[in-house]
């Protein structure tokens, strides 16, 4: 019989319950205490784990003595101080949603706490485990003769409410381009096997939120937006992003291309924003069209109803638990290393003030 595996989770909004609807799913796992300050948050989150204890701090959670590992889902900007508190006080196994860091200031307590910590660190990165992503990234390579171009668009709906409206604002969440997009980004350096050298980028806030107001304050978060990426391998990446474009079939589409080849995949949105008059929702795809002979081949990915029901990408949160709850049984290191985390948060920085300021900016400044 397999170890059970006790969770202690800092955060259980939107993304946190998804977290703990997927270890749910997960046998021998189960979360033991959590800490979630929001009281309409934390009703929700027993709901989905009522043999769950809610603490009422970081350091209430890190004496529950039961606990085999740690999972931050709290907002952007708490991540390194919780990080931080968890190393001085009692270090475990670690999960960390993304982004790992919003503050390019943070970079040498960051170097501190990977130089100490004794324990592993996995950055969850959800998208490298949609089972579509997953078979474009296995199938990349041969399907392409070796990656050249690789762009990734994602056309979605605008950022959903937060508790506290957190997200609205640039200082928060490190801007969109570290908080959304570093999940792109890091898809582009897993995909290539190569680093990034320059950034480009022209975005701006073009349509959401400008009718809104917190405390006087109208936010200033990019919901639109373009970058280019160089990487030392001499491939090169594309992200296209708009967040007003909830009408389209497709939430992400990803496109690998070299001297054999494309490969393509195509990703639903949450299956519970599909309107129901417009039938059953997409399935994910993936499609390869090799030079010689010439013709797409297109491959149904369908995910698991219970999965798709569990969260709202695709099914990745519970593949990423499965590896995770193995690499704390012993079987294995993090996939989504320490490293990977901040080279993405790096590159979505370097996208950032390249959109302030029109200058190409190198990203390895931050990394």
């Amino acid at each position: 019989m397999a170890q059970h595996i006790t969770y202690g989770i800092i955060g259980c909004g939107m993304m946190g319950q998804e977290h703990m609807r997927n270890i749910a799913l997960l046998p021998d796992a189960t979360v033991g205490a959590f800490f979630e300050p929001d009281d309409e948050m934390a009703a929700r989150a027993l709901a989905i784990a009522p043999a769950a204890t809610r603490v009422g701090s970081v350091a209430e959670l890190l004496a529950v003595e039961d606990l085999d590992c740690l999972l931050i889902v709290s907002p952007n900007f708490c991540h390194v101080a919780q990080m931080e508190e968890i190393a001085a006080t009692r270090p475990l196994p670690l999960l960390v949603e993304k982004p790992l860091f919003t503050d390019p200031e943070d970079v040498a307590k960051l170097a501190a706490f990977r130089d100490s910590y004794p324990h592993p660190v996995w950055v969850a990165m959800e998208y490298r485990y949609m089972p579509v992503v997953t078979e474009f990234l296995t199938k990349a390579a041969e399907a392409t003769g070796g990656i050249k171009q690789f762009s990734i668009r994602e056309h979605r709906f605008p950022f959903m409410e937060k508790v506290g409206d957190w997200n609205r604002f640039n200082r928060y969440t490190g801007g969109t381009f570290v908080e959304k997009c570093c999940h792109f980004f890091d898809l582009m350096r897993h995909g290539l096997q190569a680093d990034p050298v320059r950034v480009m980028a022209s975005a701006a806030q073009a349509v959401n939120h400008l009718d809104e107001s917190y405390g006087g304050e109208v936010p200033d978060i990019i919901d639109s937006g373009y970058v280019l990426v160089d990487f030392d391998s001499g491939a090169r990446a594309m992200l296209e992003l708009c967040m007003f474009a909830e009408g389209s079939a497709y939430q992400e589409e990803l496109s690998a291309v070299g001297p054999v080849g494309k490969i393509e995949a195509f990703v639903p949105g949450p299956g519970r924003f599909w309107p129901e008059h417009l039938g059953a929702a997409p399935v994910a795809k993936l499609v390869t069209s090799p030079r010689h002979p010439q013709g797409p081949v297109v491959h149904d990915i369908p995910v698991d109803p219970t999965l798709l029901d569990a969260g709202d990408h695709n099914g990745s949160t519970f593949y990423q638990h499965q590896k995770f709850v193995a690499m704390v049984r012993g079987d294995g290191t993090p996939e989504v290393t320490l490293a990977d985390g901040w080279a993405a948060v790096a590159m979505g920085i370097a996208a950032q003030e390249s959109a302030r300021t029109g200058q190409a900016v190198d990203p390895r400044r931050w990394m």
